[in-house]
């Protein structure tokens, strides 16, 4: 136990934060404290720090907090730095411990300093130059390098991940899974909990509750817990109807007096049972579906250029039925340009981009929730769907978290992310069998997140979707498409096969394929299955199955291996590289590369003609 806190009350101002509360530090445990807006983190996170007290209760005997030993504490402070003018090294080398240069742990404080540096995208030549000539945001990592290199036994993040790029965001999340010692972090970002979080904290209503892993196991917790106390509720509810039944029917009776007597006292000694509260977060649990199915083939593109006022990328692609690609890579790489193509928003500059017969799209981006209105919530709906019953109307606004009041607000009061659900709620409505969204999620709460994360997972129809949002992601593509420079790499799995497959092969292409292969194979794979005649001569597929993919798989291992010989000895490969490969026009990695790529897809196509229609 580093530090723990028995029975406290914490107030801000005029108001109860925490009441009564238990919470404790188990060693090195990295904590996850969530909770929505307005609840109290940033306070809870100060009171740890010391910069606030418990409030006072005279019943209390122990101190309100215990520590194991003496401290250290760091926090990322909302005021970063007292003196601007300072140049970086300046600032951060007045936080190391050893003044001798010439020192052993001065020299070993310097290589962590350079280490977290670069790691967090500064160049070293940075390091010259005073706070004042960085934005907020880059002044923002520098405290954070500067509160790291410190390495308090106690560390405390308020939305450390706000100003950080996503490879940024990746370097801090390695970081401080292997961090020596506890930290309590208080983030929005539920993959960055999720990839360094062991323990989670949530605070609602005044209350702490501890849940033991994850950010996503602990949404599973908690939905066991509230399903156990709506039964246990639910019981409560039905015993005590039963008893006053009885004593209603019995009271008057002179015989059964007593009885009724016995019921009304076993009524007064039941336990009150609370109303458990309701989870912010709506769960779809049947199929969204369509309007119309629509065809087979929904999108057709063929070397389609896309861009502005120069062309940012070309691919070729073809989009089943049922797909839900999810778009990631970096900024200006001609993600949202490429749906806005598809959506008729922006003409190609060249190539072809062709939608199925009977195909409905529906385009969504941030723009698109940029409007306003004297009417409420549920008028707006009433007036775009106006053949809906009331009933009906009102369900569909509760699902999407319009229930109640939040259905009698003015469109004009609601914040970005609330007309952002309201607009997707309108699209699901209209029942599309293709959604293009631009970050969906933007400026939304976790409660909205999920709930969007739930309805796009019931859907049966096409998705296309660009986003940040890695949980996101991870819970609704399933498969990707990767924006690198002017490529497009198609990538048949979903997000957490990816980012682990990167992280272990260190092979930034392996196993992605060209999104012009892509449409090759979607080709290849439309041929009908009665029509694949040696499947006829064998007497059990499934045994041909096993044998076909164990042949596949053969020359696949021996290309990868060799794939990562050569990058494991990069450096000789290039100094000595043979005249044959040095004159022709592929270099030894694009063949390497090449071959590996071939054989997944050999894989892959193999693979699809014994399971169509399905994806890894």
């Amino acid at each position: 136990m580093l530090l723990q806190i028995h029975d406290g009350t914490l107030s801000a101002g005029s108001q109860t934060v925490l009441a009564h509360f238990d919470f404790e530090i188990r060693g090195k445990e990295k904590i996850a404290l969530v909770g929505g807006n307005g609840a109290g983190k940033t306070t809870f996170l100060r009171l740890l720090a010391g910069e606030l007290p418990l409030d006072r209760d005279d019943r209390r005997t122990a101190p309100g907090i215990l520590t194991s030993r003496q401290i250290t504490v760091g926090l990322l402070k909302q005021q970063l730095f007292s003196d601007t003018s300072a140049t970086v090294e300046q600032e951060l080398l007045s936080a190391c411990p050893c003044p001798d240069i010439f020192d052993r742990e001065r020299f070993d404080w310097e290589q962590e300093y350079d280490r977290i540096f670069t790691g967090f995208g500064l160049r070293k030549e940075d390091k010259k130059k005073r706070l004042s000539q960085f934005s907020g945001g880059e002044q923002t990592k520098i405290a954070l390098i500067r509160l790291l290199l410190t390495k308090p036994d106690l560390l405390l993040l308020d939305e450390p991940t706000n100003h950080l790029d996503l490879e940024t965001t990746e370097w801090l999340e390695s970081y401080l899974q292997t961090y020596p010692a506890a930290a309590v972090i208080a983030s929005h970002d539920r993959f960055f909990l999720d990839r360094t979080a062991d323990t989670v904290y949530e605070l609602q209503r005044c209350t702490l509750t501890r849940y033991t892993g994850n950010y996503s196991a602990y949404r599973e917790q908690k939905q066991k817990r509230l399903y156990l106390q709506q039964k246990s509720y639910a019981r409560c509810q039905e015993e005590k109807e039963r008893l006053e039944e009885l004593i209603e029917r019995f009271k008057h009776k002179p015989k059964k007096a007593a009885f009724a007597r016995s019921r009304r006292k076993l009524l007064e000694r039941m336990p009150k049972v609370e109303r458990p509260e309701e989870d912010e977060v709506h769960y779809f649990t049947d199929s969204l579906s369509p309007r119309t199915i629509g065809p087979k083939w929904v999108l057709e593109a063929e070397h389609l250029q896309v861009g502005y006022d120069h062309v940012l990328t070309e691919l070729s692609l073809r989009v089943r039925r049922g797909q839900k690609i999810g778009i990631i890579g970096p900024n200006g790489a001609g993600k949202s340009a490429f749906l806005k193509a598809i959506a008729g928003r922006i003409p190609p500059l060249k190539g072809k981009c062709l939608t199925g017969p009977q195909v409905e799209p529906a385009y969504f981006d941030q723009m698109t929730a940029e409007f306003t209105s004297e009417k409420t919530v549920s008028e707006h709906f009433r007036d775009c769907f106006p053949s809906l019953p009331e009933k009906e109307l009102r369900s569909i606004l509760g699902a999407f978290l319009f229930s109640g009041r939040h259905a009698s607000k003015k469109i004009c009061h609601l914040s970005g992310g609330e007309r952002s659900r309201l607009i997707l709620a309108e699209l699901f409505q209209s029942g599309p069998n293709l959604f293009l969204l631009d970050e969906p999620t933007n400026h939304m709460d976790i409660p909205a997140r999920e709930t969007l994360e739930s309805a796009f997972q019931s859907y049966t129809g096409t998705l296309l979707f660009v986003s940040h949002d890695r949980y996101f992601i991870r819970k609704v593509a399933e498969s990707l498409l990767v924006f690198e420079g002017n490529t497009v790499q198609y990538y048949p799995f979903g997000y957490d096969h990816y980012t682990e497959h990167c992280q272990q092969t260190q092979l930034p292409h392996a196993a992605r394929i060209q999104a012009e292969e892509q449409a090759l194979l979607s080709g290849l794979r439309s041929v009908p299955k009665t029509e694949r005649r040696f499947l006829k001569e064998i007497p059990t597929e499934l045994a041909f199955e096993e044998w076909q993919l164990q042949t596949a798989l053969q020359p696949l291992m021996q290309a990868r291996m060799e794939l990562e010989q050569f990058w494991s000895r990069r450096d000789v490969f290039r100094e000595w590289e043979d005249d044959a490969y040095r004159n022709s026009v592929m270099t030894k990695e694009e063949v390497l590369n090449q071959n590996y790529t071939k054989c997944c897809l050999d894989w892959y196509d193999l693979w699809q003609e014994f399971h169509p229609g399905t994806s890894l």
